[in-house]
């Protein structure tokens, strides 16, 4: 059995392999396919926060639907091995077990900055005193865009409206007390906390329950980005009391690129009848939806915020990989996960703080998968340099090397040969 003792780390290869063999997540890696190098030797892949790989099944999957649209035509809506009318529903409790929520209150749809205009256009509503929306300094660009239009579409000036959360003088991530605080500070002026759950660049992974009860002891609505989250952490979304999150499929939940987003909606919001929406043709009941006359009548679940029906290909795809993480189970991708990301967390400190540094939180509650690694006095080369060793990992300007070692694919090995090519790569640029 895996032991989760982080002291028992060593710099000896000999413990990468005795990990390996003792992961009870090991049989996994051969669901996915691993991009080759040009010498036919798997790349070191660790971008799993960017785009995850491909399961073998997806294939499968979507060969299927195109087999009962050659056969069946139209009539595969309803007699399709998988009917199409109903579809997404398949996916509905896989991926409700994944973001810890209940199946009503989630849906796939749509892309994720798609559903998260959807999402505050029915949580941001602003008015003359409360019209503030607060999100990270350093949020995903897209998350920015969002916010600032919707700000600009009711009227209101993004230079005064947006919130900008910064970390202290000195430092790269935010500490959770100044987001409590600086929430609390706003008061009744705030309308919206808008935080991508887990950085994108600095991997720190926000305490949604805390933020979720501070915005809303204010009066703000609370909703949460979960791109890097989603397949990554644990989210529980429903506990966290947040008033809806979303985000994409095709990091951590591999569904390939451009893939399909997902949505989730509080219970508590889900039969309200004032609350704003764009609607829909399939948001409406399902019974009556094809009776073509009838006003809108929302499914009382957050189907309700669909408005096309789905594209059923790419749909095959993200039910590809929720029967993986059925199979799993976030607990045990959680559990392997920490200790894999430990594991690189020590490699990378023998380093020296000298050359490397990492900005990512190490208390683990306050981090998933990711490692963002720091390079002292170095430029891309470093990073064209291990590229050029077969690794595949992400570069972000001006120093940041960001990693993600995945539990569902990656190895004990993969995690100490990339730290042996960066250790390589920093001896020969002499950092």
């Amino acid at each position: 059995m895996l032991s989760l003792d982080m002291n028992h780390f060593n710099l000896n290869s000999d413990l990468a392999q005795n990990l390996d063999q003792q992961d009870p997540l090991r049989q996994y890696r051969e669901k996915f396919h691993h991009p080759l190098q040009a010498n036919g030797e798997p790349h070191i892949y660790l971008c799993g926060n960017s785009l995850g790989l491909q399961p073998k099944s997806t294939a499968d999957h979507i060969q299927q639907e195109l087999a009962d649209w050659k056969k069946l035509g139209v009539e595969g809506h309803f007699h399709a091995k998988n009917p199409w009318l109903p579809y997404h529903e398949f996916l509905t409790e896989a991926m409700a077990k994944v973001v810890g929520a209940k199946p009503e209150e989630v849906v796939v749809m749509n892309t994720l900055s798609v559903n998260l205009h959807l999402m505050m256009i029915s949580f941001y509503r602003p008015t003359a005193s409360r019209h503030k929306i607060m999100i990270e300094s350093d949020a995903f660009p897209s998350d920015r865009y969002a916010a600032a239009s919707q700000i600009k579409m009711h009227g209101f000036d993004p230079n005064e409206s947006l919130i900008l959360l910064k970390p202290r003088e000195g430092e790269v991530c935010l500490r959770p007390v100044d987001i409590t605080d600086r929430i609390v500070a706003e008061g009744d002026s705030l309308a919206l906390v808008m935080l991508g759950n887990t950085n994108y660049y600095t991997g720190q992974y926000f305490d949604m329950k805390a933020i979720s009860t501070a915005g809303h002891a204010v009066g703000a609505k609370v909703g949460f980005d979960c791109a890097h989250g989603a397949g990554n952490v644990d989210l529980q979304l429903h506990n966290t009391g947040c008033d809806f999150a979303v985000w994409c499929n095709y990091k951590y939940l591999n569904s390939g690129p451009g893939g399909l987003g997902g949505a989730f909606v509080h219970e508590r919001h889900l039969t309200n009848p004032d609350i704003a929406r764009l609607e829909g043709w399939w948001g409406h009941n399902k019974k009556t939806r094809f009776l073509m006359r009838d006003d809108f009548e929302p499914i009382p679940t957050a189907e309700a915020w669909q408005l096309s029906n789905p594209p059923i290909l790419a749909m095959g795809a993200v039910w590809s990989s929720l029967k993986i993480f059925d199979d799993v189970g976030m607990d045990a991708l959680r559990k392997k996960a920490d200790h894999l990301t430990g594991y690189l967390e020590y490699l990378v400190n023998t380093l020296g703080k000298d050359k490397v540094n990492i900005i990512t939180p190490s208390d683990i509650s306050q981090r998933g998968s990711q490692l963002s690694i720091q390079v002292n006095n170095a430029d891309k080369a470093l990073f064209d340099a291990i590229t050029e060793a077969g690794v595949i990992a992400d570069w972000r300007e001006p120093d940041v090397i960001r990693v993600a070692p995945t539990a569902l694919y990656n190895s004990y090995t993969d995690v100490y040969r990339f730290y042996t090519i960066l250790k390589t790569a920093l001896e020969a640029q002499l950092i």
